[in-house]
């Protein structure tokens, strides 16, 4: 399932002869078809967690059955009589978690249908103007839809590449991509660092999630792997050589942790995804966009 927090309906040029598309999208179903990204936590949650077919009747049973919860109450009540202690706790503590993803993304959702001005009034009503609560929303949905078996694969955009916006919890005034040329101003690159780690804040709040949620005789922490990364090397000239990224999470033991590896130069990046690819057993995939064979996971 692929999420995202800004509008990715973007056309047009962009740098290097490409279109906008590919600075919008990083989820492909081939080189030139882009797969659709969920902004709105509403749509996610029914896609994930929802009953009915289509928006309309998913909205239809939202009149009948104000949660998701009270739809299921006969299953629920099935199930547990066959559960043992332990897995009624589990099951308990899982539903309600569902129940309060659904009822803050309802407050949300009432606050932006209340003729309340908006920080971003052409967002779905389910969209937070708050970036930091937006994608919490989008985390716990990973995270629930993770602990569920729902689906096993999310890609998550946090903003567009040539992004407009502004965040005032990173302390910086500026709009993120014009924060980007900086100019080799050592004051603009400043700005522009206490940006993106404004933005990297964001992601301890999903590993924290994923740590406390077991399976079986671990946490889904050691049985993901996250890859975090950025499409720019030096965003000031539109450089897309040595992008950074990072990996967490313990890959079920295929990853070591605790490394910082340099690539040698002209390697692609998807080298580095074909690897990991191997790592969460996919040893049959020989190649990875344009990978030119594996990256050294290890020293």
């Amino acid at each position: 399932m692929q999420l995202c927090i800004e509008n990715v309906d973007q056309s047009g040029g962009c740098a290097y002869g490409y279109a906008c598309v590919y600075t919008d999208t990083i989820s492909w179903a081939s080189p030139t078809d882009p797969l659709p990204m969920v902004r709105d936590p509403r749509v996610a949650f029914d896609q994930l967690f929802g009953a009915g077919g289509s928006p309309e009747e998913r909205a239809s049973r939202r009149q009948v059955n104000k949660s998701i919860l009270d739809f299921i109450t006969g299953r629920v009540s099935q199930l547990k009589r066959q559960l043992g202690p332990a897995d009624l706790i589990r099951l308990d503590r899982y539903l309600e978690h569902v129940r309060e993803l659904e009822r803050r993304i309802e407050r949300v959702e009432v606050q932006n249908r209340s003729g309340e001005g908006r920080e971003l009034p052409e967002a779905p009503a389910g969209v937070p103007d708050s970036f930091q609560e937006h994608v919490q929303l989008m985390f716990d949905l990973q995270a629930l839809a993770f602990a569920s078996d729902v689906t096993r694969v999310f890609s998550f955009k946090m903003g567009r590449d040539s992004s407009a916006r502004v965040f005032p919890g990173s302390g910086v005034n500026k709009p993120f991509h014009p924060a980007s040329h900086h100019g080799g101003n050592e004051k603009n690159i400043t700005d522009f660092a206490e940006i993106n780690r404004y933005h990297i804040s964001m992601l301890p709040y999903f590993l924290e999630r994923l740590e406390s949620t077991m399976e079986g005789d671990t946490h889904l922490l050691d049985r993901t792997m996250i890859i975090y990364g950025s499409p720019m090397g030096d965003p000031n000239v539109h450089n897309h050589k040595r992008c950074p990224l990072f990996v967490a999470g313990g890959a079920s033991g295929g990853l070591e942790g605790n490394l910082h590896l340099r690539a040698e130069p002209g390697t692609p990046m998807a080298n580095v995804m074909l690897s990991l690819a191997h790592k969460l057993g996919l040893d049959d995939m020989e190649r990875f966009g344009n990978s030119t064979g594996d990256f050294s996971l290890s020293l």
